[in-house]
C-alpha cells in the first residue's frame, strides 16, 4: 500500500508564529463550527420553544459536559503523547499509543453511558433543574447521552491525527457535523416541533456522521499511524498505559474539577429562575467565541512544544509561548469592544425576552473578566501539557478547578451576598489562575528538563 503522508506534518520546523496560526487555524475553524452549531441549538430552541426550551438546552448542554471531560482529558494527553514520539521518530511508540487510546476511551464511553442512564435523574436534581423544564431538560440530556460513543470517538481519532500534526481533516469532519446539525436543527425543532428532543438528535447525528468519516480516514491512512486495526490489537499496551495514565489522569482532573466546580456554580445560579439560567447560558456561547480561539492555541502550541522538546529543540519554546499569548490577545479585544457596544444585540440573538436582556446588561463587566482569562489561559496550557508535566496539571486542577472557582463563588456570592454577579465573578477570577502557574513555571526553566530527560532516553 501507498503511504498517504497528508497526515503527517513536522512542526518543529519553519518560522514559529507562521505554523502555529497554520496548525492552529484549521483548529479554530473547528471550534468555531462546533460552537455555531451548538449556538444554533440554542437559537432555534429558544425562538420554536422559548425561554423555557433555551434553559433546557442550556442545563443539558452542562449535563453533556459533565460526561464528555474524560474524553477531553484522555484525548489531550494522547495528542500530546503522540506529537512526543513524532518528534523523538519512535513509530512503535506512535501505534501503541493508538491502540491504547482507542481501546481505553470506548470502553469509559459505553461504561459512562450506562451509568449516566441509570443516575440522570439525580444530576438534573443536584443541578437545581427548574420544575418547569425538567421534561425539556430531561429529553435534550438522555438523548445526548446515547451519542456519547460518537463524542469520544471523534474526540480521540482528531487527537491522533493532531498529534501527527494534522489539523486539516477535523476540521473537515467538524464541518460535516455542523452542516447535518443545523439542517436537521431547523428540520426538527420547526417543522417536526420536536423542540428540545429535536436538538439533540441533530447534534447526535452530526457527531455520528462525523465521527465515522474520521474513522475512515485513519483506517485508509493505517501505516501512517501504526495501528492496522485489527481486532485483536485493541488492547492496552503496558508502556502506553502507563504514560497516558500518568500525563491523563491529572488532565482528566483538571477538566473535572473545572467542569464539576462550574456546574456547582451554575447549580446556585439555576436556583434564581428560568432568566438567570438563560442569561448565563447565552453568556458561556459568547464567552466561547473567544473560547475556541484560546483552545486551538492551547492544542496547537502543546503539540508544538511536545514536539519540539522531542527533537530538543528547545529554543523554539518561549517562542511558541510568547506568540500564542498574542494571537489570542486580538480576537479577545475585539469581542471585548462588542460586548461592551452592544450587549442587547448580541444576547438578542438567542431571545428576545426582554428579561433576558435587561439582566444580560449586569453581566457585561463579568464577560471583561472572561476574556481576559481567555487571553492569557492557552500560551500557559500549551507549556504545561506540551512539557508532559503531569504534577503541575494536578496543582492548576486543584487551585483553579476546586480552591479558587468554588471558593470565590462562595465568598463573594453568599459570605458577601453579591447574589447572582458574586457566582458570576468567582467563576470568572478563577480562570486567571493557570496563568499565574504558568508564568511562573516558564520563567524557572524547568520544562527545559523534560526535554534533557527524553535526549537520555534516546
Amino acid at each position: 500500500m501507498a503511504k498517504d503522508t497528508r497526515i503527517i506534518r513536522d512542526l518543529t520546523v519553519g518560522s514559529v508564529p507562521g505554523t502555529l496560526f497554520r496548525f492552529a487555524m484549521p483548529l479554530f475553524l473547528s471550534g468555531l463550527l462546533q460552537m455555531v452549531y451548538n449556538m444554533v441549538d440554542m437559537i432555534v430552541v429558544g425562538r420554536f420553544v422559548g425561554t423555557q426550551g433555551l434553559s433546557a438546552v442550556a442545563i443539558g448542554g452542562e449535563v453533556l459536559q459533565l460526561i464528555t471531560f474524560v474524553a477531553m482529558g484522555f484525548s489531550n494527553a494522547g495528542q500530546i503523547l503522540i506529537s512526543r514520539a513524532v518528534g523523538e521518530d519512535r513509530k512503535d511508540r506512535v501505534g501503541e499509543m493508538v491502540a491504547t487510546l482507542f481501546t481505553l476511551l470506548m470502553s469509559l464511553a459505553l461504561i459512562i453511558t450506562g451509568v449516566f442512564l441509570v443516575s440522570y435523574q439525580g444530576v438534573l436534581r443536584w443541578l437545581n433543574t427548574p420544575q418547569e423544564i425538567w421534561e425539556y431538560t430531561r429529553q435534550y440530556s438522555v438523548t445526548c447521552v446515547y451519542g456519547i460513543v460518537f463524542i469520544y470517538g471523534y474526540n480521540l481519532v482528531s487527537a491522533i491525527l493532531r498529534g501527527m500534526g494534522d489539523s486539516r481533516h477535523p476540521f473537515q469532519f467538524i464541518a460535516i457535523a455542523s452542516v447535518i446539525n443545523v439542517v436537521l436543527d431547523v428540520a426538527l425543532v420547526g417543522p417536526m416541533g420536536m423542540g428540545a428532543l429535536g436538538a439533540a438528535l441533530a447534534t447526535v447525528i452530526g457527531q455520528a456522521v462525523s465521527f465515522l468519516f474520521a474513522l475512515r480516514l485513519l483506517y485508509k491512512n493505517r501505516e501512517q499511524i501504526h495501528f492496522d486495526f485489527h481486532p485483536s490489537h485493541f488492547r492496552l499496551h503496558p508502556g502506553a498505559t502507563k504514560g497516558l495514565l500518568s500525563l491523563g489522569i491529572p488532565m482528566v482532573i483538571q477538566s473535572a474539577a473545572v467542569t464539576f466546580s462550574m456546574l456547582f456554580v451554575n447549580s446556585y445560579v439555576n436556583t434564581y429562575g428560568t432568566t438567570a439560567v438563560a442569561v448565563t447560558g447565552v453568556a458561556r456561547k459568547l464567552e466561547n467565541m473567544i473560547g475556541v480561539v484560546s483552545q486551538a492555541i492551547s492544542s496547537a502550541g502543546g503539540a508544538m512544544i511536545a514536539q519540539a522538546l522531542g527533537a530538543g529543540k528547545i529554543h523554539r519554546v518561549p517562542r511558541i509561548v510568547y506568540h500564542a499569548l498574542w494571537i489570542v490577545a486580538v480576537p479577545a479585544g475585539i469581542m471585548a469592544v462588542m460586548t461592551a457596544a452592544r450587549p442587547e444585540w448580541l444576547f438578542g440573538l438567542f431571545s428576545d425576552d426582554q428579561a433576558v436582556l435587561t439582566m444580560a446588561l449586569t453581566y457585561i463587566p463579568v464577560a471583561m473578566v472572561q476574556y481576559l482569562g481567555a487571553t492569557l489561559r492557552p500560551a500557559n496550557f500549551a507549556l504545561i501539557n506540551g512539557s508532559g508535566n503531569s504534577r503541575l496539571n494536578l496543582m492548576v486542577a486543584i487551585l483553579d478547578g476546586i480552591l479558587c472557582r468554588i471558593g470565590l463563588a462562595l465568598l463573594l456570592g453568599v459570605a458577601l451576598n453579591w447574589g447572582i454577579r458574586g457566582f458570576w465573578y468567582g467563576n470568572a477570577f478563577a480562570g486567571l489562575v493557570p496563568f499565574c502557574i504558568g508564568s511562573v513555571y516558564l520563567a524557572s526553566g524547568l520544562w527545559k528538563k523534560r526535554a534533557s530527560r527524553r535526549a537520555e532516553e534516546k
